[in-house]
């Protein structure tokens, strides 16, 4: 699936939704803010209690603190290959708009008043089609997302916006 061509400004760059899951397999439910904890998560989010999907796998430190996902993404899903994909069942935690989530690995960036800091892509997996009922696995290679962990606390509003901080390390 190619990108958009055009992107929003980075101030214009925003979440549009918040979901989260009490435990694994369950339906993401849409919420209007929700609170980050550093090292922990997103409070009421499944791997936040350590009871996620894939919780018990090794992965980077703070790999499943949050997740996000690029609505453009969503929209491209629909118009090239006829699939709806709602912001609550790409198993995403924010689903943003005018940001590229590729470039954010190894970055700092603030969503409102919480840090946050791109640790891995999140490539899309065989339990999301199973969870859907939807050929996403193939369409969504190399656009699934991005894993983040959380620097500073706070709450995460949907309207907040999204600001690119600092290179880690440089």
């Amino acid at each position: 699936m190619t990108r958009p061509a055009l992107y929003a400004e980075a101030a214009m760059s925003k979440i549009e939704a918040i979901c989260i899951a009490p435990t694994a397999s369950v339906a993401m439910q849409d919420v209007a803010s929700v609170e980050a904890v550093v090292g922990i998560g997103l409070v009421g989010d499944r791997y936040a209690e350590g009871i996620g999907f894939y919780s018990p796998r090794p992965t980077d430190p703070g790999a499943r603190e949050v997740t996000l996902f690029e609505a453009e993404v969503l929209e491209g899903l629909l118009r090239e290959h006829g699939i709806h994909l709602s912001a609550s069942e790409h198993r995403r935690n924010l689903t943003v708009r005018g940001v590229k989530l590729n470039e954010l690995l190894g970055q700092r960036f603030s969503v409102g008043e919480v840090v946050l800091e791109g640790v891995k892509d999140c490539p899309p997996c065989e339990h999301l089609v199973q969870l859907t009922g939807k050929p996403v696995l193939q369409p969504l290679v190399n656009l699934g997302g991005l894993r983040a962990r959380i620097v500073v606390g706070g709450t995460l509003r949907v309207g907040d916006s999204v600001t690119v901080h600092e290179r880690v390390g440089a």
